[in-house]
């Protein structure tokens, strides 16, 4: 299996340094800061092969070309985002794959917060690098694409296996927590969830990775389709992309 390490950064990021044990080859995953990712290097005695980033903003890239300088490494990147993301060797599109030694990832394109979002799943490794598109019980905001790019690009990785680990680039869990329980109150593994939430923050713990299964059971942006949510927001009935759109301008205003 991938080694996966998180290293918290900033107020609420997170960079993730993963590794094939077998070959040792190397990814940090939207290096905000390139200092924490070598210090990690340096206590693991590992190399840097790549750097993964989702999307352009500054809080996922800004490690990049210190990175690249002291490593030698190859910035991997969403093709539409050549111009935008320093450094960017590999332009990666819909459908491409990623090898990091024995691990092999497919690039999924997502719009929404940014116009050339992409993801990497590790399909073999259940796991997923999802940047600002999915958080645990959240979803990005709308910075760049619309609600409808939004919501066919979640419902991609809403289609992928529940086992599915996902990595989310921000520590936002509580916020989208309490939103989700002003849309849906009575979901009972929502409730439960918050709970472990809460003990796990309580000790300063990430609530990082979640699973595609835990989403679909309590992430509004995952759940259009729940009468319960529907009847909540005055929406009964009503098409699943509609649900979305105000579900995700009800969490703007939350």
């Amino acid at each position: 299996m991938l080694e996966i390490i998180h290293i918290p950064v900033l107020n609420d990021n997170y960079i993730y340094l993963i590794r094939d044990p077998a070959s040792g080859e190397t990814a940090a995953v939207d290096p905000a800061l390139a200092q924490p990712v070598l210090d990690v290097l340096h206590e693991k005695g590992w190399r840097l092969t790549y750097i993964l980033n989702t999307h352009h903003h500054g809080d996922h890239v800004g490690g990049n070309l210190e990175l690249k300088e002291k490593t030698g490494c190859t910035i991997i990147a969403g093709h539409s985002d050549r111009n935008r993301i320093p450094g960017i060797d590999i332009g990666v599109s819909e459908n491409d794959q990623i090898a990091l030694g024995r691990h092999v990832a497919s690039v999924i394109f997502t719009p929404g917060h940014t116009s050339g979002h992409v993801v990497y799943h590790f399909a073999e490794d259940h796991a997923l690098f999802c940047g600002d598109t999915l958080f645990v019980m959240g979803c990005g905001r709308l910075f760049e694409g619309t609600a409808e790019q939004m919501w066919h690009s979640l419902q991609k990785l809403k289609a992928l296996p529940a086992s599915t680990r996902i990595y989310c680039a921000h520590e936002y869990t509580q916020t989208n927590g309490r939103f989700a329980l002003s849309v849906e109150p009575d979901n009972r593994q929502l409730v439960q969830r918050m709970d472990e939430v809460n003990q796990l923050r309580a000790k300063h713990l990430p609530t990082v990775p979640s699973t595609i299964a835990q989403e679909l059971a309590t992430n509004p942006f995952f759940r259009e389709d729940s009468p319960a949510l529907q009847k909540h927001i005055n929406m009964p009935g009503e098409a699943p992309l509609r649900v979305f759109e105000k579900t995700r301008k009800l969490k703007d205003q939350f």
